[in-house]
């Protein structure tokens, strides 16, 4: 199906034919007899975290280009609790018209294999990818590890305790992937937040950390970052290397989110959310939002961001079930 692009500009003119439509004594309609109005009233924006966090602040700027491209309010609502399962059952819930959504992190493919919730990707609309947080290594400044190889090579040696932001989240799993594709032993040790992890390396309570890059950045020169878990190099630490670069095996994981919606809804309406989605992601003030973050725009259509979530699903059953 092509995309339909919505404007201002198309909106008024949609408007003013239905407006004389109506005079003449017909009116538009879909096959099936129903008007087509979508959207006609205020859009929510299901957000699973807390005020303030990368999930927040990446889904309110969304919302804001949102709001200018389907010309109606996009409202955001915090709902947090149970690791983003909470917001996740409660959109699968709503009715599929496309005036709840929710924005998905990558805790989606990850929530039923960890704590048993009743959240699975093929229970929604998946409707377009608009970030990605790749993960990255991180050793205190003053630790002596110089790089990836030192690392692994002190876990051959002994269990080499790693930071991560909790039991059950990504970069607890990223440290599991990481032990797994190089034989070493990592001992991941939950902390409340990927920040609090980098602080935690940074100041010798752990050999390491895994962690999104801006909370790497964040602690400069106290830390060293040793590899990108992502298949290119970060714009931002442009002299860190991916893990493959480093040690020759590809461990690619990283803090994505998307946006999505009850399942089933109406062909034009996923049609119009999908186009807006992309529309959004692809401003400039989006981008630069997403830039000054640390964070890459990673786009992924409705049918590729399913394929892949899938498949991210598939990976998280083998690496935590």
């Amino acid at each position: 199906m092509p995309r339909i692009r919505m404007t201002r500009a198309t909106v008024a003119i949609a408007t003013a034919a239905a407006a004389a439509l109506v005079l003449a004594g017909c009116s538009p309609v879909e096959e099936g007899g129903e008007a087509s109005s979508f959207p006609d009233k205020d859009i929510r924006l299901i957000i699973q975290a807390n005020p303030g966090g990368g999930s927040d602040l990446s889904s309110r700027a969304l919302a804001s280009e949102l709001e200018n491209i389907l010309d109606v309010s996009v409202i955001p609502e915090n709902m947090p609790g149970a690791a983003g399962a909470l917001a996740m059952e409660f959109v699968g819930a709503q009715e599929a018209d496309g005036y709840v959504i929710g924005f998905a992190p990558v805790e989606i493919a990850m929530l039923n294999t960890t704590q048993g919730a009743d959240v699975l990707p093929e229970n929604y609309d998946l409707l377009g990818q608009i970030m990605l947080a790749p993960g990255v290594v991180t050793v205190g400044a003053d630790s002596g590890i110089e790089s990836l190889d030192d690392l692994v090579a002190q876990a051959e040696a002994g269990a080499v305790t790693v930071a991560n932001s909790g039991a059950g989240s990504i970069w607890e799993a990223a440290t599991l992937g990481l032990a797994d594709a190089t034989g070493a032993e990592f001992t991941p040790v939950a902390y409340d937040g990927g920040a609090t992890a980098v602080g935690a390396a940074a100041s010798g309570e752990t050999v390491a950390a895994v962690s999104g890059l801006g909370e790497a950045l964040a602690q400069g020169e106290a830390v060293r970052i040793l590899a990108v878990m992502h298949d290119e190099r970060h714009p931002d630490a442009a002299d860190v290397p991916t893990v493959e670069e480093a040690i020759g095996e590809a461990v690619e994981f990283g803090g994505w989110g998307g946006i999505y919606a009850p399942k089933g809804l109406p062909d034009d309406v996923k049609a119009t959310l999908e186009s807006a989605v992309q529309q959004a992601v692809e401003s400039d003030s989006y981008q630069a939002f997403q830039k000054d973050a640390g964070n890459l725009v990673v786009y992924r259509d409705s049918a590729e961001w399913t394929t892949f979530v899938g498949e991210q699903f598939d990976l998280f059953q083998e690496l935590l079930g």
